[in-house]
């Protein structure tokens, strides 16, 4: 847990539920699917906007914060902020008619068409640094349309009332180690811990609200400008996002995912944390429910890959930076996850007090996977070190020597059964997965050798590299099937083997990467194409020692793409694309999980490893276009 957390950790925490408030909502409102999220956020945290226009989650000021707003996985009791048409009384809030983004920004706009007027509500972060600020820009289109902001703050998720100070046109509530403070023009009382707003907005009238994070309680923030905060973060993501090179046939979905993936970072130290919340389900009503608001290695190894496939040099660097500093010049000390500070002590925590997402329950924060080995995020790493390198041969002198300190440690525990990629609670395996990544671990590492890059024991690299791809094709490979399987001496399929493709660990005609791509296709691929990880047991404890199912993983579905792509099957793969696209919501983001039958996401949102997706499988189905070009253009001479 970060620093800024007040909430005990290590046992469970209890705590009861806060009394329902004398002015809420008129009609309690059901929290919207995971997918009518939007996000908002500036590098340092996040919000989720349902289409109400309710913050239905954000902490302050990290975002590993315990959350002020968490309606998301409670009821309104729990926190929220909601500013739309007033409606009718006893009306539920109406969902937004329309929403997207201002182009190349993360400024979300709402619209609502009312009876009376077409009024527009604005959501962003400031990426001006400073406090955390939340900017809320009401503005009219056309006739007259009656509005309401209720903000109902409830910190260290949901359990707490906050003392609420009102003097004009500012209002202030007490968080216990910091204070929120609400600046506006509409008029604003308070009741029972609520501060609330009714207003009329005309065609051409902006009313802006603004809501500042302040350390402690003595300093209130200068009075905001909401105008020039908003031109300055639409051009921040703009000046960001023209650095991308891609210029595919897909721009406008990859750059979305690119923007996504950069607000996912933390600009303060360079780290990047796998989604903005916590415990939103992998099964409705089911107990697969996570704290994702930490730094995996591997998936940040695995966004930055992308971040440099399409020109992004400074994240790598940034992020180098912090691995620097968590390894500490003890890479035997190595995690499979930190904190955005780097911090490594992260229990997992059950809040008993909220009742879940749609009742799944358990809600967790910490995740008790951090003390896990993972083999897997050796080559995962090394090999994202590798690509910084050969972007930007200048990283050299810095990418160098970690790579060596890692496979360094690599040597000493690849024989070992791990808890692997997906991270199970059940017996340690020898996973395929995890060997096969090890063996990209000294393939990289022998090829920066070879370039005149590093240093090392190059021979007993490359010797340890032949060793573990000739026990993976003896024990990772079952002839009579002709398909590798999840792990040494079983017969279940894992959708993690389609990376045998993807780091050329085997050739793209080789006839064991084939035929292992197609047993993945049969076995693990559900209505639309999209593939599970692993085959669960249901209400019985399976490989991953927990009980109940899931979705299909959105990420395994971009490897399979991916790695149709690379084996020629273009047209194929150009077909599941087109599934993955349509699983995006309507702005353009995505969860974990995709649950084909119900058709809604499941799983922590946005998530960065299903934009990884998004981005990877577009690369190579352009890669491999070109090439199809290519071939016809010369069989044509």
């Amino acid at each position: 847990m970060s620093p800024h957390q007040s909430l005990p950790l290590g046992a469970a925490v209890t705590g009861a539920l806060i009394p329902t408030p004398r002015n809420a909502l008129v009609r309690p409102r059901q929290v919207g699917r995971i997918e009518d999220h939007g996000f908002i956020g500036n590098m340092r945290t996040a919000a989720l906007v349902d289409r109400d226009g309710a913050i239905d989650w954000m902490g302050l000021p990290r975002f590993d914060s315990p959350a002020h707003f968490t309606s998301l996985l409670g009821t309104e009791t729990h926190g929220l902020w909601r500013i739309g048409p007033a409606g009718a009384d006893g009306a539920a809030p109406a969902a937004a008619d329309r929403r997207r983004y201002l182009d190349g920004t993360l400024i979300l706009e709402s619209t609502w068409i009312t009876p009376t007027g077409t009024v527009q509500v604005l959501d962003f972060m400031p990426t001006t640094g400073g406090a955390p600020q939340l900017v809320r820009i009401v503005r009219g289109v056309s006739g007259r349309v009656p509005m309401r902001s209720l903000m109902r703050a409830r910190p260290g998720y949901g359990i707490r009332v906050p003392r609420i100070e009102v003097d004009g046109s500012r209002a202030s509530a007490d968080l216990g180690d910091g204070r929120l403070w609400l600046d506006t023009s509409a008029p604003t009382r308070e009741a029972d811990g609520d501060l609330s707003s009714e207003f009329t907005v005309s065609a051409d009238e902006r009313v802006s609200f603004t809501l500042s994070w302040e350390q402690g309680h003595d300093a209130p923030p200068p009075l905001p400008d909401a105008t020039g905060l908003m031109k300055a973060t639409a051009d921040f993501w703009r000046d960001w996002i023209s650095q991308s090179t891609y210029t595919g046939p897909h721009r406008g979905v990859v750059e979305r995912s690119l923007i996504t993936l950069k607000a996912l970072t933390y600009a303060l130290t360079g780290a990047i944390v796998a989604a903005p919340t916590t415990s939103l389900p992998e099964e409705i009503g089911g107990v697969r429910n996570w704290d994702y608001t930490f730094c995996w290695l591997r998936d940040s190894a695995l966004i930055l890959e992308m971040l440099l496939a399409c020109g992004f040099v400074q994240e790598a660097k940034d992020w180098i930076a912090w691995l620097r500093v968590v390894i500490g010049g003890h890479p035997e000390n190595l995690q499979v996850m930190y904190g955005v500070g780097g911090e490594r002590d992260l229990p997992e925590t059950v809040l008993d007090w909220l009742p879940g997402f749609e009742n799944s329950a358990p809600v967790r924060i910490g995740n008790g996977a951090v003390k896990q080995l993972q083999l897997d995020i050796y080559g995962e790493v090394i090999n994202t070190l590798y690509a910084a390198q050969q972007r930007d041969p200048s990283l050299t002198a810095v990418v160098a020597p970690l790579i060596t300190d890692l496979v360094g440690c690599l040597e000493t525990c690849w024989e070992e059964p791990d808890e692997g990629v997906w991270e199970v609670r059940g017996p340690r395996r020898q996973f395929v997965h995890s060997k096969v990544m090890a063996w990209v671990g000294f393939d990289r590492a022998v090829r920066l050798v070879d370039s005149g890059a590093c240093q090392g024991p190059v021979e007993r690299w490359r010797e340890i590299r032949d060793t573990i791809h000739e026990q993976v094709c003896r024990d990772g490979y079952d002839e009579q099937r002709n398909t590798f399987t999840q792990s040494y001496g079983s017969s279940a399929l894992d959708a993690s083997l389609l990376q045998l493709a993807i780091t050329g660990f085997l050739a793209p005609d080789d006839k064991r990467l084939i035929g292992t791509i197609e047993a993945i296709q049969q076995e693990l691929s559900i209505k639309g194409g999209f593939l599970l990880r692993y085959r669960t047991e249901g209400a019985a404890p399976g490989v991953d020692g927990l009980p109940g199912d899931e979705g299909a993983f959105l990420i395994c579905s971009g490897w399979l793409v991916t790695a149709l792509a690379l084996i020629g099957r273009v047209d194929e793969a150009e077909i599941l694309q087109d599934g993955l696209l349509r699983a995006r919501n309507d702005l353009g983001l995505l969860a974990e999980e995709w649950d084909p039958v119900n058709e809604r996401q499941l799983g922590n949102f946005p998530q960065g490893f299903s934009h990884v997706a998004i981005i990877q499988s577009e690369l190579a189905l352009e890669a491999a276009r070109c090439d199809r070009e290519l071939v016809g253009a010369g069989a044509g001479r």
